[in-house]
């Protein structure tokens, strides 16, 4: 692959260009969600579907604190991109260093006082019963990890910003395949548990960073800090600030979810529906993988060709990134439709899980086809540095519509009202970003390039 110069996105065809960024992104968000996979099919075979059960009670926990860096990185790479694109060099600099700062003061922060009130926690994200001890043993271990995680998931996106996918999508591949490796080896050789997966998961997250830290001194990166970009500057964090929140809110919901979904489908089916529910929460990270990518390479060059004023071409990047998405989304939804059962049996042998999983996971992915314009369209207003708006898109879907269908449907459905909410918060967060997205193109993008 030729050497891809923050340039490019300003001057290549944009069909070129998106494959050529989301390829990329989508081969790392593959690899990373296969790990997750394979890391709980490892699980649900090699302890038991309880421990299933267990890690999708520490996950959101842990990944909110990692989404800070997440976050960070995002609000950052959109005011690099643009800078980049606006041949402000300098500002680039210093927002990459404000937003190491960041991160770690943050991140670090949250973990100690993650670990000082886990058992609070835990049971309060649905780790009650049979759940608790096995997520307390992951938790503590992997909440040691987060900080390095988070700084890697920060790390990722600048190097996404800078034009360089092919190392982007490295930073994701390492840590998949060196966790799945210390799974092997901790899990099924040494016979050490639940320790083993969460020592295999925070060691893939070391390694991670180890490889984004070689990348900004190597020779690849344009990026070449010093001390004084890590000073940080108001104006900067405040730029990051708005932009992120939009990232932090989205995992913050997502989050607030696990923590209504658990606890609901504890009081309604047991372990067994929360286990389900952590199958299908996994089939939800890997199976629209190709979408994410889309999305992630749509995100740089909106930025940047928008930060140019070349609104032409920003019009014909959310054309382009709309038609692939929807068209990867449905053959998502063909297979999902056609192979729950045997999806299933992939994690467990529980014949209770199996009973349950298919049909829930029918119900989930009955609008895949559609979310397409939902995810771009957040997604646009994010790249252009439109916090507001993007911060409103991005929770449409969980926030707005999803909380409260799953409190109100399952009085009259009872648990299938769980499962009805998933499809009916696609449609309507849809229709509301196609909205505001149409509006957006027709005001901004047509009026001031004639």
């Amino acid at each position: 692959m030729a050497k891809i110069k923050a340039t490019d996105l300003g001057t290549q065809p944009i069909g070129k260009l998106l494959i050529r960024q989301a390829v990329p992104a989508s081969i790392g968000i593959l690899v990373m969600s296969l790990n997750i996979l394979v890391d709980t099919i490892f699980v649900g075979n090699w302890i038991g579907s309880i421990a299933i059960a267990a890690i999708n009670v520490v996950l959101p926990v842990s990944f909110f604190i990692a989404a800070l860096g997440m976050s960070i990185g995002v609000g950052g790479s959109s005011i690099i991109s643009r800078a980049l694109g606006a041949d402000n060099r300098e500002k680039a600099l210093k927002t990459f260093g404000n937003q190491i700062t960041l991160t770690l003061l943050f991140t670090s922060t949250l973990a100690v006082f993650g670990l000082a009130y886990v058992d609070s926690i835990i049971p309060a994200f649905g780790g009650k019963g049979a759940i608790f001890e096995p997520a307390k043993i992951y938790y503590t271990i992997v909440l040691y990890g987060v900080p390095f995680l988070a700084l890697s998931m920060m790390g990722n996106t600048v190097i996404r910003a800078e034009g360089k996918p092919k190392f982007a999508m490295y930073a994701m591949m390492i840590p998949s395949v060196g966790n799945l490796i210390l799974d092997y080896v901790f899990i099924n050789v040494l016979d050490f548990g639940m320790q083993g997966a969460a020592w295999a998961t925070t060691g893939s997250y070391v390694l991670c960073l180890g490889f984004i830290i070689w990348f900004f001194f190597s020779k690849h990166s344009e990026l070449k800090i010093n001390l004084s970009h890590f000073r940080l500057q108001k104006n900067i964090i405040s730029e990051i600030g708005s932009l992120g929140f939009v990232t932090l809110a989205r995992q913050a919901v997502v989050s607030i979810t696990y923590l209504f979904m658990n606890n609901i489908l504890f009081n309604l089916g047991g372990e067994t529906s929360v286990t389900a529910y952590a199958i299908v929460g996994r089939m939800l990270m890997f199976a629209l993988f190709p979408v994410y990518g889309i999305t992630q390479g749509f995100l740089p060059i909106a930025g940047y060709n928008y930060g140019a004023l070349a609104y032409s071409r920003v019009r014909e990047t959310i054309n382009t990134a709309i038609k692939y998405a929807v068209i990867l989304a449905t053959m998502v939804f063909v297979l999902l439709m056609v192979f729950p059962e045997f999806i299933t049996r992939l994690f467990t042998h529980d014949a209770e899980v199996i009973k349950q999983t298919p049909s829930a996971m029918r119900w989930v992915f009955a609008a895949t086809p559609i979310i397409a314009v939902q995810l771009i369209g957040a997604a646009y207003f994010q790249a252009i540095g439109k916090a507001t708006p993007a911060l409103l898109l991005t929770l449409t879907r969980q926030g707005f519509f999803f909380i409260p269908l799953i409190f109100i449907l399952p009085e009259f459905y009872g648990e299938l009202g769980v499962w009805m909410s998933f499809p009916i918060a696609d449609v309507l967060s849809t229709l509301v970003t196609a909205y505001f997205l149409h509006r957006e193109v027709k005001l901004k993008l047509v009026s001031e390039s004639n």
